[in-house]
C-alpha cells in the first residue's frame, strides 16, 4: 500500500479571495462564510490531471467535508488564499493533496453557483487547469480524500451518465467543457 498524508491543510477561517464576475479582487472573506446560504463569489480553481495512458485522476471528497462530501470529483479543487495567485495556489494544493508537483496548462475560467441541500453553496469563479501524473507518484491526504482512482474517458462518461449525482457539480460542468473546446490542449 502507498503512503498517506495526514496533515491538516485547511481552514474554515482561511482568508479567500472575493472577486466580482470580471475577476477582479473586491475583498476578502473567510472560507465558511464564502460558502453559507447562497454564498459569495469567490475565486477558486480545478485540476484535472492524466496519466500517460490518457485517463484522469478523480478523487472521493473526504466525509468531513462541509459541501458535497463524498462526493467524487476532479484530481484537485481549492481556492487561492489571500494574496495567493491561482497557479501557485493549485500547485500547493496537489501537493498537499495528493504529493505531486507537477506542470500545469490553464485551459480557461468559468462562473457558476450550485447549492448542496440547505447546507450551503458554492459560488465560484473558478479556473481549470490539467497536468500529467501518474499513479505511482499519488501520495492521498486522508483529511481531503477518501478514495481515488484513474478512470478512462468512457468509464467516466458511462459513470456520469448512469450516476451523476454522486459527482460534484462543478466538476461535471468541467468535463464537459475540457473536450468540448480543449481538445487541442489534451491532446498535447
Amino acid at each position: 500500500m502507498s503512503s498517506v498524508i495526514t496533515e491538516v491543510v485547511s481552514s474554515d477561517l482561511e482568508d479567500l479571495i472575493l472577486v466580482n464576475a470580471d475577476d477582479e479582487r473586491v475583498g476578502n472573506l473567510t472560507k465558511r462564510e464564502c460558502h453559507l446560504g447562497q454564498g459569495q463569489l469567490h475565486r477558486a480553481f480545478s485540476v484535472f490531471i492524466f496519466n500517460s495512458a490518457g485517463e484522469v485522476l478523480l478523487q472521493q471528497r473526504t466525509a468531513q467535508k462541509f459541501l458535497w462530501p463524498l462526493y467524487w470529483s476532479n484530481a484537485c479543487c481549492s481556492h487561492p488564499r489571500a494574496g495567493e495567485e491561482s497557479d501557485e495556489a493549485a500547485h500547493r494544493r496537489l501537493k498537499q493533496e495528493l504529493g505531486i508537483s507537477v506542470p500545469l496548462t490553464y485551459l480557461y475560467k468559468f462562473e457558476y453557483h450550485a447549492r448542496y441541500q440547505n447546507v450551503g453553496s458554492e459560488h465560484e469563479l473558478c479556473w481549470v487547469w490539467v497536468g500529467i501524473a501518474e499513479a505511482k507518484d499519488i501520495v492521498p491526504n486522508s483529511n481531503e480524500v477518501a478514495n481515488w482512482r484513474f478512470f478512462s474517458r468512457e468509464e467516466l462518461d458511462k459513470e456520469l451518465s448512469q450516476n451523476p449525482e454522486s459527482y460534484t457539480p462543478w466538476m461535471k460542468m468541467e468535463w464537459e467543457r475540457i473536450f468540448k473546446d480543449h481538445q487541442d490542449v489534451l491532446s498535447n
